[in-house]
């Protein structure tokens, strides 16, 4: 089914080139209209209205009109040799453009076919042969193809090591197998995506569709998340350790809704947030840790919009909002912890507007810089349960 998208693609795509006689002919009247404007813009600066008539044609006069008849035959010979030239190579590039296509057609069928191997060992050669194909396609959106199919990949049904039977034995190689294989993707994509934009491997800019994976573990640190849509939405991380530490969300939309933090440790420690958006809006932290220990948000926004903290440890420590947004509207903190211990907040703004506080912990001590908005309570109300605010916040606070 996916070559056929490939060739059809590449169908599309094909050279669409006039007929050369409408070519020659709007040539042509092109560069007549072009050289009379020349001589006309010339005759009228040089100041001559005029010209002597002749009576009598001498022979040099004849000789220049001799030369001038085979100026303008040699012109029009260049002129079609230009001409058919140009379309020559036109032909010639889109020739080169079909045969590309038909080879990366073909290795992306084999390497598809790899991916459904039985032997993790093939399956492993099937993921770097995609990604080695992604890095030479001739198109764009022959590039993309394989990224999409990578994504799709990590999409397909995944049984996490803390759902085995216990004491299956044959299960969990098999488990061990197809983990390797998925923390491969992840770690090529993380690879790719450290490149500069202008590298030729770079895929910054490409979308990623990794809607509903199950997530025990990977790493994405140091990823740059420049451009175009990458969405987790739906996904679960449930056990291990995926790390986003010193990732860069600086422009395009990165989608967490709907997101379950069920487990293991989820680190964007020392992330910067400095553009576009990183969506958490419903997201459900129910265990486990996620870490924004040290990041930065000098831009872009950070949106927990309802989410539920209901469980499990998130750590804002020591992070600094300094131009950036993170909103907490309508968010719900009934268990765990979230600790804001020694934030800071200069330029940016936290918004907590109809936040519901019904148990766990919420840590603002130590925070620096403006309240967040809707939070601090009126002179003379109490604190909602398991929230503590930076003492320099609080009604007649130093």
């Amino acid at each position: 089914m996916i070559p056929r998208l490939l060739q059809r693609h590449a169908e599309r795509r094909s050279l669409r080139l006039w007929h050369i006689s409408v070519v020659l002919v709007l040539a042509f009247t092109a560069a007549v209209l072009v050289a009379s404007a020349v001589f006309y813009t010339g005759w009228d600066l040089l100041g001559a209205r005029e010209l002597k008539p002749e009576r009598r044609l001498d022979s040099k006069t004849l000789f220049d009109l001799v030369k001038l008849s085979f100026g303008v035959v040699a012109g029009a010979g260049a002129l079609v040799a230009l001409v058919v030239a140009y379309r020559r190579q036109r032909i010639d590039e889109d020739g080169a453009l079909r045969e590309a296509t038909r080879l990366h057609t073909e290795r992306f069928t084999t390497a598809v076919s790899q991916l459904g191997n039985e032997s993790a060992a093939v399956r492993l050669g099937g993921v770097h042969a995609l990604a080695g194909l992604a890095d030479d396609a001739p198109t764009r959106a022959l590039r993309q193809t394989c990224i999409d199919v990578l994504c799709s990949y990590l999409r397909l049904p995944y049984t996490a090591e803390t759902d085995l039977p216990v004491g299956d034995a044959d299960g969990r190689h098999t488990y061990l197998a197809l983990r390797e294989v998925r923390h491969t993707v992840i770690r090529l994509i993380r690879d790719h995506l450290r490149l500069p934009l202008e590298h030729k491997h770079s895929w910054q800019g490409h979308n990623f569709d990794l809607t509903g994976v199950t997530f025990d573990g990977g790493d994405f640190s140091q990823a740059a998340f420049s451009g175009g849509s990458v969405d987790f939405r739906g996904a679960t991380f449930c056990a291990g350790r995926v790390s986003f530490r010193q990732a860069t969300f600086s422009g395009g939309t990165v989608y967490f809704s709907g997101v379950s933090f069920s487990g293991g440790t989820v680190s964007f420690r020392q992330a910067t947030f400095s553009g576009g958006e990183v969506d958490f809006s419903g997201a459900d932290f129910s265990a486990g840790t996620v870490s924004f220990l040290q990041s930065t948000a000098p831009g872009g926004v950070i949106n927990f919009r309802q989410a539920t903290f209901s469980g499990g440890t998130v750590d804002f420590r020591q992070m600094t909002v300094s131009g950036g947004r993170l909103g907490f509207v309508q968010v719900e903190f009934s268990s765990g912890e979230v600790i804001f211990y020694s934030a800071e907040l200069s330029d940016g703004a936290i918004i907590f507007r109809e936040a519901t506080f019904s148990g766990g912990t919420v840590d603002f001590s130590n925070a620096s810089g403006p309240a967040p908005s809707d939070l601090v309570p009126a002179t003379g109300s109490g604190s909602p349960t398991g929230l503590t605010l930076s003492a320099a916040w609080v009604a007649g606070g130093t």
